[in-house]
């Protein structure tokens, strides 16, 4: 009868000897396949060499002493551990490429013209989601759209609202304080003056030039109208701290394809955490800011990360940059841990690359 060869301790993944790595090797497979618990016998039909289903059992218990496999009831299967997904992903993994249908479908669905950024990258976190049938989701920086329409009503005494519309359709709203008595006039006037600047400009790109024109006196206004025009806009263009989890967008697409696997039926209170996991959005947005400081698709497994500790969940995140190569957004797919990574990582790399040109 054949016997398994002593393991080393959990390393490098090709630190494992041949037959252990090739069991484990494809045991993950299976399991990544089917969901199912793995068993010898299931093994023993996949393998290239034979081997016998008592001495695959051998392997397969010392590989559950070194923390990569476990067996999640009294059957004789065994499933990955997240260590084991982990030393998988890392050094076993094949990725395959797109398949040219996939990769038409994508450039198609995130290249369709007449639509705003946030059109867009919502557009490529449905198109993903589908495509995996897990949650995509996409974190942004909030977008300084050109505006449109600059304009100073007064609302109560010492009191006006500055009403700012964006070339996209935004519209905000921001309360300044007034000198008493100001005359109607002056907001009237303020309104023109920085109507006139700013329009077609984003409040960085016309804020230096104003201020400039107001501090050496080039602007043709009194000094009460002046004193509204800087008073607003320091106030609707005050600095935003970009790394503020406060000043990103998340969106989340296909919530409902996490109940679609036969385990997350089985498991409701784990999808139940994994659905309280995505209320916690500026959790969720901090992880993915962990993104931005790669090169490329990083994966999240499990508990690595305390905010799925709970869930058990894994993500799959890729940043994208704008025409400026500064990486301003991730986009990635959430789902269990049983996720077919050969197939995601390349779809979502693909995907942040296209969104990058059309930044670009």
């Amino acid at each position: 009868m054949d016997t398994a060869s002593p393991l080393p301790p959990l390393g490098d993944p090709f630190s494992l000897r041949d037959r252990p790595r090739e069991v484990f090797r494809h045991l993950v497979e299976a399991f990544l396949a089917s969901g199912e618990p793995v068993g010898s016998r299931t093994l023993s039909q996949r393998l290239p060499t034979s081997l016998s289903p008592a001495s695959i059992r051998n392997v397969m218990a010392d590989l559950e002493t070194m923390g990569l496999l476990y067996a999640p009831h009294t059957s004789a299967g065994r499933v990955p551990t997240e260590r084991g997904l982990r030393l998988f992903v890392d050094g076993m993994l094949e990725i395959g490429d797109l398949g040219s249908d996939e990769r038409r479908e994508i450039d198609a669905q995130v290249t369709a013209s007449g639509r705003g950024l946030e059109d867009m990258l919502t557009q490529a976190t449905q198109m993903l989601s589908g495509l995996s049938r897990c949650a995509g989701l996409v974190v942004t920086a909030k977008q300084d759209a050109a505006l449109k329409h600059v304009e100073f009503v007064a609302v109560a005494p010492g009191k006006a609202l500055v009403v700012m519309v964006f070339e996209d359709g935004q519209v905000e709203n921001r309360v300044i304080d007034t000198p008493a008595g100001l005359p109607v006039s002056a907001l009237w006037e303020a309104s023109n003056y920085l109507g006139a600047r700013m329009r077609g400009r984003t409040l960085d790109d016309a804020r230096v030039e104003v201020l400039a024109e107001l501090e050496n006196e080039r602007a043709t206004l009194d000094a009460l109208t002046a004193k509204i025009v800087a008073d607003g806009l320091a106030t609707i263009s005050q600095p935003s701290n970009s790394s503020s989890a406060e000043e990103k967008t998340l969106i989340v697409r296909g919530q409902a394809h996490l109940l679609d696997s036969v385990e997350a039926r089985a498991d409701i209170d784990r999808v139940r955490h994994l659905f309280d996991d995505i209320e916690r959005k500026n959790d969720l947005i901090r992880l993915l800011e962990l993104v931005k400081a790669g090169d490329g698709v990083r994966i999240f497994i499990g508990s690595e990360n305390r905010l799925f500790s709970l869930s058990g969940s894994s993500i799959v995140a890729a940043p994208y940059a704008n025409a400026a190569g500064h990486i301003v957004g991730v986009i990635g797919v959430l789902g269990p841990t049983r996720l077919n990574y050969g197939r995601i990582i390349p779809m979502v790399d693909h995907t942040a690359k296209v969104i990058g040109r059309l930044l670009g």
